[in-house]
């Protein structure tokens, strides 16, 4: 039988449409693992193994985060052998991340051409993946990719890659036992003690470098039973008939109204405080302009002038959505309606505006996120040692924002920067891959089409700090090398 020809349990692609694209794709996966041999150079894993004293297994690198970062992050790691490794995810397998979970869009909003996670290799693309599929036709009819999809995508790269990843594991803490060493807690059995790692990347996208941010007006005056935030799951079948309010301007709010609509809510109202739809969308610049490769290379006042700039015209829905949206008779938007006043009542949620009093029986926040590093449990143990903006960098007066100050000071690899002397040993081999390393790194970490750019970073802050620590014992070896043996090699 031949390599082509030959399938095993788990690369069975059972997801697949038909059998005729399960076969396809288990061709390109042969195609796949021809791609890497080929590029197999050098062949050897070449990172020294340490092990603890107490007989417990001690991974080089840990990745917390099994979504498309995550995977992709692995994946490089693997490239550049370093295989002893570890993905977690809270999720169960084909869940992760937010594509079909929480996330209501129709089709991810980037162009269909975007490359990111198959790192250079053709036939990792979704392209490749696609056309096995659909054939080059299905890609010339293709719009924007079906998230679902997306998805779909997602779960062939980790099994045709073969990443390693536990899921259902919860990280609840990242200790430092010593330096150079970690200690990951997980919400695993007592009886399971937690995993070590040299190297512990937070591939934890959006919300990984902060929360989903709720309104306190809200949160003191609406009980959690009459609202949600968009980065929740929402039950849209006990909603049928009903009126739903929604708050912001951002692609989520235009997502979440033609989703529920969709579903058979009777009304749904969008509220945005400006006067104006946004119309600008700095993603579709910064993309076509050299941002995502260089945005890392800028002074810090440019840094701190741009990404304000980015934060204050936020991700405006893309055409399709907005009118998947407005072509529903009962889709309402309220511009120039900031929400003044919310509270509960016996008939469900009175809304106050500038234009008006309204009353929801269920209300929806498309509110953003909040970045601090002192809001991740997982951070707990480390989070004063760790560098923000603030700390760092002092901006004209009248130009500060409190949300890039908060953001954590990452260095050139997306590694932490320890805020005084003494914890710069205690954060030594943390990485943040995450929506905190915009205000540092730009468009890179859980922006799909910073991805290309930004993972090399990535792999090369990782497999750099690997080496430097262990110089001394590499360089030992070297030195050490019978002369001849090396020539020969």
């Amino acid at each position: 039988m031949s390599e082509i020809d030959r399938v095993d349990a788990k690369m069975a692609f059972t997801d697949a449409p038909t059998p005729e694209a399960a076969g396809a794709l288990t061709r390109l996966s042969a195609q796949v693992r021809h791609d890497l041999e080929m590029l197999d150079y050098p062949a050897r894993e070449w990172v020294r193994p340490h092990t603890h004293r107490s007989g417990r297994h001690v991974y080089d690198v840990v990745i917390v985060g099994g979504g498309q970062c995550g995977l992709a992050a692995a994946f490089g790691l693997m490239r550049e052998k370093v295989g002893n490794i570890l993905v977690v995810d809270e999720n169960p397998e084909g869940l992760e991340g937010p594509w079909v979970t929480y996330a209501r869009m129709v089709t991810l909003r980037t162009p269909k051409h975007l490359t990111g996670p198959d790192l250079g290799v053709p036939s990792l693309t979704f392209r490749a993946w696609w056309e096995a599929q659909f054939g080059a036709e299905g890609w010339e009819a293709l719009g924007k990719i079906p998230r679902e999809e997306w998805m779909r995508y997602l779960r062939w790269f980790r099994r045709v890659l073969d990443i390693p990843v536990r899921n259902s594991l919860k990280v609840r803490l990242v200790e430092p036992l010593e330096p150079g060493l970690f200690e990951v807690k997980t919400d695993a059995a007592s009886s399971i003690p937690p995993i070590l790692a040299r190297k512990v990347v937070f591939a934890t996208g959006i919300q990984g470098g902060g929360e989903w941010h709720v309104p306190a007006f809200i949160k003191s005056a609406v009980p959690p039973a009459r609202y949600a935030h968009t980065s929740e799951q929402i039950d849209f079948g006990t909603l049928k008939g009903k009126k739903i309010g929604i708050l912001g301007g951002g692609a989520s709010a235009f997502d979440n109204a033609q989703y529920a609509l969709e579903a058979g809510v009777g009304e749904a109202h969008v509220f945005i405080r400006r006067e104006r739809i946004p119309r600008i969308n700095p993603i579709r610049y910064m993309e076509n302009a050299g941002f995502l490769r260089h945005f890392a290379t800028l002074d810090d006042a440019t840094k701190y002038a741009g990404i304000s700039f980015f934060l204050q015209h936020n991700q405006p829905p893309t055409n399709d959505t907005y009118n998947r949206a407005a072509a529903f008779s009962d889709f309402h938007l309220h511009l120039g309606s900031p929400w003044t006043h919310v509270e509960e009542i016996a008939d469900g949620v009175r809304v106050v505006t500038p234009k008006g009093e309204f009353l929801f029986d269920f209300i929806i926040l498309s509110t953003g996120l909040l970045t601090d590093v002192a809001l991740r449990e997982e951070l707990s143990a480390v989070a004063d040692d760790i560098a923000r903006w603030h700390d760092r960098y002092t901006p004209p007066d009248g130009e500060d924002n409190a949300l890039i100050d908060k953001h954590p000071y990452l260095g050139p690899g997306f590694e932490f920067t320890p805020r005084t002397a003494e914890g710069a040993a205690r954060i030594h081999g943390l990485f943040a891959f995450n929506y905190s390393a915009l205000a540092s790194l730009g468009l890179s970490a859980s922006a799909l089409s910073g991805m290309k750019f930004a993972m090399p970073r990535l792999i090369e802050g990782v497999t750099n700090q690997l080496f430097m620590d262990d110089r001394g014992v590499i360089l030992d070896e070297y030195f050490a090398y019978d002369t001849e043996e090396f020539l020969g090699a």
